[in-house]
């Protein structure tokens, strides 16, 4: 097997491959450069199957596993672009450079920044404000993952209004929602992997009359469906993993909208919080 390289294993095995094993392999032959780089996991995103196709693949090529499989392209391709040294042939890390690595990082959160601009219903992001601002009671839920996010707008909400809770990271507690009532907000995160909790959820919010804002990544995510307004991230967007920043983001835009639409309270408030703060005396500065 080491005299031959992946693309005739592929070729020489191919007959013989599931369809998503196909789909896999012709994914490892016409895109190297970028299958170099990603996981087994990201390579069944890119192409519609699961992990667990990729690294069936790789058994079904003779590797022990997906990373001996990896590194068989990567020695190939490398080869590929020194045919004639077989001493001195640069790593596939120098080669893929920090800087490569890093601008990559960077150009794919602005593509999904610039997404968000161009998909953003501003029709819905109004109607969530008006929600929120009216709302008795506001119930954040983030599970897992989306935990960090929920609790940055669980904080930065709390400074503008009162009556804002919050999930902990791994379940509901039923003391906080039992006083949910018709006129409080559910504002459930939800992205993959789509968490149970949120689920839940949001299906004690719908048997209370409460109303549900989603924040997902598209909206027919399972939350999505569900929720009577739906802001998403990554609509349209291709990419191997979710990015905070495009969430971070969307509650920006959110918050900016309920501080236009609701400044009297929000004054009243932030001064009533820092005369706390500085009888308190909680911060440096």
């Amino acid at each position: 097997m080491d005299h031959l390289s992946l693309n005739q294993l592929i070729k020489e095995n191919f007959s013989s491959l599931s369809p998503g094993q196909k789909k896999a392999a012709e994914f490892f032959i016409q895109h190297v450069n970028e299958a170099a780089l990603m996981t087994a996991f990201q390579v069944g995103r890119k192409v519609g199957v699961s992990e667990t196709t990729v690294i069936r693949l790789a058994y079904a090529l003779g590797f022990s596993g997906f990373s001996q499989m990896q590194e068989k392209l990567r020695k190939d391709w490398l080869l590929s672009k020194y045919p004639n040294s077989e001493q001195g042939i640069p790593s596939l890390t120098e080669e893929f450079s920090e800087n490569q690595l890093f601008t990559k990082v960077v150009e794919q959160e602005r593509l999904i920044l610039q997404q968000i601009l161009q998909q953003l219903d501003t029709k819905e992001v109004w109607r969530a404000v008006e929600e929120i601002i009216k709302a008795d009671c506001v119930y954040i839920g983030g599970f897992g993952s989306t935990y960090s996010a929920a609790y940055w707008f669980y904080y930065t909400l709390k400074q503008m209004r009162e009556n804002v809770c919050i999930s902990t990271p791994t379940g509901l507690l039923p003391e906080d929602i039992s006083d949910l009532t018709e006129q409080s907000v559910v504002v459930v995160f939800s992205f993959p992997r789509y968490r149970k909790e949120s689920l839940k959820l949001v299906k004690f919010a719908e048997q209370q009359g409460v109303k549900i804002i989603a924040i997902t990544n598209r909206q027919l995510s399972p939350i999505g469906q569900i929720a009577k307004i739906t802001l998403t991230t990554e609509e349209q967007m291709e990419s191997d993993h979710h990015s905070i920043a495009s969430v971070i983001t969307l509650l920006e835009v959110l918050i900016a909208a309920i501080e236009h639409q609701d400044i009297e309270r929000i004054s009243r408030r932030q001064k009533k919080l820092e005369q706390l703060y500085a009888d308190q005396e909680l911060f440096l500065e």
